[in-house]
């Protein structure tokens, strides 16, 4: 993996994870790339996120989710969950309920610090983007799609829950009722519905989808990043918060800009 003082533009590969890490100035791409599985995940892939998000310089401003390939991620790779390894769907179940829910507090740390307040994260979404791939275009703050996008939220299918931190931005962005529909049917969503339901920014050919995604980094990088980190939580703590704390929030943060920007005596 590459180190903190690594140089602009170097590329070490995490082959036996199947999780690519480049890192270039202020921008970090991260790729899943199984592409032979579609980049199912597994374990060993989330791990390898997990470790990404420890090792991120503290310059990075912008990080690029994108998958090799035909597929964004196909979800759960169900060869590792049916087998019997140590993180088994088997193995899992015969834990105790804290210690099997500490290892998936564990898979869950490799795609919520995407939500980050320091970094925008932007998911370049392309084919299927099914269960934990869904999950985890979710955790990013924007998605960009390729017009042969499909989304489902599919662990229902198996008897399971979503639970790598979907459920609630998934229903922060399209509401409770039709949050509820979508986990419980498991349906595919094509891009143009993802589109109107705000689960996009925006649908772009494929051809397009670099380029759309470089343009929005673009726009990032211009603005000034200490706002923009402001502005992040601000948005993320709306939701939780009245309208009176939420006006506290915003005379709080600019105070900070403020002091910040033009500094105190």
């Amino acid at each position: 993996m590459t180190p903190d003082n690594a140089e602009p533009g170097i590329a070490v590969p995490a082959a036996e994870a199947g999780v690519r890490y480049d890192l270039d100035g202020p921008v970090a791409t991260v790729t899943l790339c199984r592409p032979e599985v579609l980049n199912a995940q597994t374990p060993a892939m989330w791990a390898e996120l997990a470790n990404i998000s420890r090792k991120l310089p503290g310059d990075v401003r912008v990080v690029i989710v994108r998958g090799e390939g035909r597929a964004f991620s196909a979800g759960l790779d169900l060869s590792a969950a049916r087998g019997d390894g140590d993180s088994s769907l088997t193995r899992l179940a015969q834990l105790s309920a804290a210690e099997c829910a500490d290892r998936i507090a564990g898979f869950q740390s490799a795609f919520t610090w995407l939500r980050n307040p320091s970094i925008v994260t932007i998911a370049a979404v392309q084919g299927h983007a099914i269960g934990a791939g869904f999950q985890l275009a979710l955790n990013c703050d924007v998605r960009v799609l390729a017009d042969d996008a499909r989304f489902s939220m599919a662990e229902v299918t198996l008897g399971l829950v979503p639970d790598l931190g979907g459920t609630k931005r998934l229903t922060e962005l399209v509401g409770p009722s039709r949050a509820l529909e979508i986990c419980v049917t498991g349906r595919r969503i094509a891009a143009d519905e993802a589109l109107s339901l705000g689960l996009a920014t925006a649908v772009v050919p494929p051809a397009a989808l670099t380029g759309a995604v470089s343009d929005l980094t673009a726009a990032v990088l211009a603005a000034d990043a200490g706002a923009v980190a402001e502005i992040k939580a601000l948005i993320a703590g709306a939701g939780q918060r009245s309208y009176a704390d939420q006006d506290r929030a915003e005379r709080e943060a600019q105070t900070r800009r403020l002091r910040d920007l033009i500094g105190t005596e």
